[in-house]
């Protein structure tokens, strides 16, 4: 097709990432946001919509929804998102969101590893109405109360501030546990007390002996 099209130069996506393909589809899969770009810059070059969804298989209406995934999306929350898989109703039910609310809600789904339409949805029932858009009212689920929606409120805003204490202890709390294993397998390095453990703590021994032979702690 190239040597059809007398071309020698074409713009190309690079993976930075050193793996090899993935041995059950043999394809590199692009990301949500990467494909949102190729569709992107497509359309603004002159390719016809329908061309286009044609050529990816999906009708102009899918087409149009991955070309406007970013569109009332801030940059702090689709930046995390880049390199990832999601459906583009994420980003509908995100832009229904102040861009503080956006960047809180996509901590979140990436602390939870789960980047799912149900779970997005929950978190906008769980928004304040003062971190909604202007114009924008959350849709109640039949059988979800008002009480229910406070509720929801209140736990998501425990959850966050215990997700951000984490986060800002995460580092310190992975040196603590890396400095402690080192003293611990120093310690059964030493013949005398790896013999004084044996004969009188030999549950305490295997305990710092699966320590010491466990995984890296790193990340």
């Amino acid at each position: 097709m190239l040597k059809k099209l007398q071309r020698t130069d074409v713009p190309c996506l690079v993976d930075s990432d050193d793996e090899s393909y993935a041995y059950k589809n043999r394809v590199t899969r692009l990301s949500t946001i990467q494909e949102h770009y190729m569709i992107r810059r497509a359309l603004d070059r002159g390719v016809l919509s329908e061309r286009l969804a044609s050529a990816l298989c999906v009708d102009t209406g899918q087409l149009m929804q991955k070309a406007t995934l970013l569109n009332g999306i801030c940059a702090g929350a689709a930046d995390p998102l880049k390199d990832r898989q999601f459906s583009t109703e994420v980003s509908t039910v995100l832009r229904q969101m102040k861009p503080t609310r956006q960047i809180e809600c996509v901590e979140l789904m990436i602390a939870a590893n789960t980047l799912t339409v149900p779970y997005v949805r929950a978190l906008l029932m769980a928004t304040p109405a003062e971190m909604l858009v202007v114009g924008r009212r959350r849709l109640l689920d039949k059988g979800v109360t008002q009480e229910q929606v406070k509720r929801m409120e209140h736990e998501m805003a425990n959850l966050q501030d215990q997700y951000k204490l984490a986060e800002q202890s995460y580092g310190e709390d992975i040196l603590n546990l890396v400095v402690a294993r080192g003293y611990i397998g120093k310690l059964i390095d030493n013949p005398e007390v790896m013999r004084y453990l044996r004969k009188h703590h030999e549950e305490v021994l295997e305990q710092f002996q699966s320590i010491v032979q466990s995984v890296s702690m790193e990340g």
